[in-house]
């Protein structure tokens, strides 16, 4: 597998980036190569991606999630092999820190190749600067979900 690690300040308080993040069917705003994100229940997403021209589907299952603090998953199904965490980090009242950290393990050979010449480190910088320009252009996040899911409940 393949470490990722992405930080980007946004001029949001942590609890306007947190609710942004939990409206995972609007990833395809600010996420490249995400086509779609169908949020299943309160812990399960399906996604549909295109990688390097591959189309892929898989399922993810938040694993840990904190409001304002933190949310992490695993895939559980389909194409992509991943598991990985946000963290939000309260910089004052109106500045936050979002980490992303992404372990990939590439399937298929354009995915390898791919991961080989960085495509996967600069799509996922690159998602973090639009994450950054989507929701300080808001202001304000679309829609919340502020429930716990802690790990030992998975």
């Amino acid at each position: 597998m393949s470490t990722v690690t992405e930080t980007v300040d946004v001029e949001v308080p942590a609890r306007t980036a947190y609710n942004q993040w939990t409206q995972f069917e609007e990833f395809p705003n600010f996420m490249e190569g995400v086509e779609k994100v169908v949020q299943l229940d309160d812990r399960r997403n399906h996604w549909t991606t295109k990688v390097a021209g591959a189309r892929r589907e898989f399922d993810t299952e938040i694993v840990d999630q904190l409001p304002d603090e933190r949310i992490a998953w695993r895939t559980t199904s389909g194409d992509i092999k991943q598991m990985g965490m946000v963290r939000f980090q309260s910089l004052d009242a109106g500045r936050t820190r979002v980490e992303l950290v992404i372990e990939i393990e590439s399937e298929g050979l354009a995915e390898k190749a791919a991961e080989t010449v960085g495509v996967i480190d600069r799509r996922v910088k690159g998602d973090m600067q639009r994450f950054k320009q989507y929701i300080e252009h808001r202001a304000q996040e679309s829609g919340a979900w502020r429930g716990r899911i802690r790990p030992e409940d998975v």
